[in-house]
Parts: C-alpha cells; sequence; structure tokens
C-alpha cells in the first residue's frame, strides 16, 4: 500500500482507513501506546504505531526509529524479514510517534499465561527451542569482526546501581561483587552481533513453533556482546513461572518451585533442580558453546542480565526487585 507521508498520527490513521486497535499500555512510568493499523478488508495490521506518553517516552520511541534504521540497513537474510521496518514518524501532541510494519504471529507471553502452558515440558521446550533457533540466525548473520568481552555487557552497570541504590544497606558490597563479576567474565570474548537488547517473550511474535517476527527494537546495538539476549531469555521466562500459583503453594508442572518470594522462578532456574533448570541452563550453555565460550560461564552470565535489569529497569520498584534477586543468588542475602 502506498500513501502519501503524513505529518500527524491521525494524519497517517485517515490515509489507512480501515479500523485501529489499541493495545494494552505497559505499566512503566515512561510507558507507550501500540495502536495496530488494519486497511479496509484486512484481516491482520499492516503496520504498528508506537505514541509515547512522556517526554522520557518519546526519547525512546526516537531511539528505537534510530535502531531499527541501522539493523534495517544489515543483511541478516532470512532474519530479516521478521524484524519491524520504519514506515513513517509523524507525530501526536508534539511527541514523535513511530510508524513500523506490523509483525505477523501470536505474542509468546499470550500463550505463555495460557492454562498450564508453563506446567508442560514439552510446550516450554517449543518456547525454547523457537527463540534459540531465531537468536542464532540473528547472530550468525549479524556477526561482525574482531571480537568483544562478555563483560561489556556489564558497562556502566556499577555506576547506574551506585546512583540508584548507593545509599541503601549492601550498596558498597554490592559493587564489590559486580567488580568480582566483571572480572571474572572480562577474559571471555565472542564476534560482536546484533543485539535485540530486550530479548523477552513479550517481544517474540510466533506461530507454529516459529517466531515470525521480534518487536521493541529500542534497545538494539548493531555490534554487542550476544550473551545479553541468550540471558534476557532465560530470566524473563524463568521470572513468570509462578504468577498463576497462590503464594506457599507449589507450582503446577515445577516440583522444586513453590509460589511466594519475588523471583522465585529464576532462583529455581539458575539454582534448582528439574527439567526446567536443566531445559534453561541448556539454552543458555549451548548458545555459548556455539558463540567460542566456556559453557562455564552460563551462571555468570545470568547474574549479569539481573544486575543490568537492577541498573536499567525504568520502574523503581522492578529495578529492586531484581537487585535483591541478584544478591540472594549471590549469597548476600535472604
Amino acid at each position: 500500500m502506498t500513501i502519501a507521508p503524513p505529518r500527524t498520527l491521525t494524519d497517517f490513521i485517515d490515509q489507512v482507513g480501515g479500523r485501529a486497535a489499541c493495545l494494552a499500555m505497559s505499566r512503566d512510568p515512561n510507558a507507550k501506546v501500540s495502536i495496530l493499523l488494519f486497511p479496509p478488508g484486512a484481516a491482520r495490521p499492516a503496520y504498528a504505531a508506537k505514541v509515547p506518553t512522556t517526554d522520557s517516552a518519546a526519547r525512546s520511541v526516537e531511539r528505537e526509529a534510530e535502531q531499527l534504521a541501522e539493523v534495517g540497513a544489515l543483511d541478516l537474510g532470512p532474519v530479516s524479514a521478521t524484524i519491524p521496518k520504519v514506515v513513517a514518524t509523524v507525530e501526536h501532541l508534539g511527541r514523535p510517534v513511530l510508524v513500523m510494519t506490523a509483525m505477523p504471529g501470536r505474542s509468546m507471553l499470550a500463550a505463555y499465561h495460557s492454562w498450564r502452558h508453563t506446567a508442560r515440558r514439552a510446550t516450554v521446550t517449543a518456547d525454547f527451542a523457537a527463540a534459540a533457533g531465531w537468536l542464532a540466525g540473528l547472530q550468525d548473520a549479524g556477526a561482525g569482526s574482531g571480537s568483544v568481552s562478555l563483560a561489556q555487557v556489564l558497562d556502566g552497570v556499577a555506576d547506574a546501581i551506585s546512583r540508584r541504590f548507593g545509599r541503601e544497606p549492601g550498596a558498597d558490597a554490592d559493587l564489590a561483587g559486580l567488580a568480582d563479576l566483571r572480572e571474572r567474565l572480562t577474559g571471555y570474548r565472542t564476534p560482536p552481533t546484533v543485539v535485540h537488547g530486550d530479548f523477552w517473550l513479550g517481544n517474540l511474535m510466533v506461530q507454529d513453533g516459529r517466531v515470525l517476527g521480534v518487536i521493541d527494537w529500542e534497545s538494539a546495538r548493531t555490534a554487542g556482546p550476544p550473551i545479553r539476549d541468550l540471558a534476557r531469555f532465560v530470566t524473563s521466562y524463568s521470572l513468570y513461572l509462578d504468577r498463576h500459583t497462590r503464594p506457599g503453594h507449589r507450582v503446577s508442572g515445577h516440583p522444586g518451585l513453590r509460589a511466594g518470594r519475588w523471583g522465585a522462578g529464576v532462583e529455581y532456574a539458575i539454582d534448582g533442580a528439574g527439567w526446567y533448570p536443566e531445559l534453561a541452563r541448556a539454552f543458555v550453555m549451548t548458545g555459548l558453546e556455539r558463540l567460542g565460550v566456556p559453557r562455564s560461564c552460563w551462571r555468570d552470565v545470568l547474574l549479569a542480565d539481573l544486575a543490568t535489569i537492577a541498573a536499567t529497569a525504568d520502574h523503581d520498584d522492578f529495578a529492586r526487585n531484581h537487585l535483591r534477586l541478584y544478591r540472594r543468588l549471590t549469597g548476600r542475602d535472604s
């Protein structure tokens, strides 16, 4: 469909015609509203518009437009078809709105929260296999020359945590522990690759066991340490395993997991026993091996991701809970 460049979101919607669907807004302090646009008679959306609700969110929208343009300029083979293309940048209430091509498929998060999905080994294994296949394709096609240290995933993390939580008890120990973690990761190197930066199940659009689209590229890099995406999928998938279980009760399908404490699913994945922890660790270890890194780094890679979320998450409570989880897993908090 060819349309003249519009100036505002309203103009764009008018030119597309058809129907519009507004998706649920996130709980982040600087949320973006996603609007799907259906041309007349179309069964699936052709465009997705991301509308910022604050000035900070507007800067995130601008970053995503820049990152999508840079990634879109690369030859990523079949993976390119799974990445949104920038259609236009328009305005709404004085802020920029990013309009992209809409991705096919259904969010993996929707299936994840369906009845007993995460209790069944087969369905969870299929999710991990789909994510692993797409990520391997991105990293193989998007690999650059030279090498990057695994420790780069922690660039700026200690400073950010110090600014954010430096006055809280245990802050000095946090910084010392992060220095040790960084030192352990420094000696391991991988080729730089395209990095999505927020590779969690809510950003994966799937169908018939395949990833058909990956959205939300504002944290992407065209050349960075690929372990960030490996770790983020595991920590995010694990975090909500107990979401539908009453506190104190065992989580269906996971005898070693009891609901109640925030982050219990991540602790289970990293230090627990059972089919799910084995699957989660294997996902990271296999990815590390493919990248030429010893499998033994898997735990430090996951710890680094928790620290990164504590440093960068928009929501303060979400960030603080990740820091407390990091402390528990490093033996510094009960």
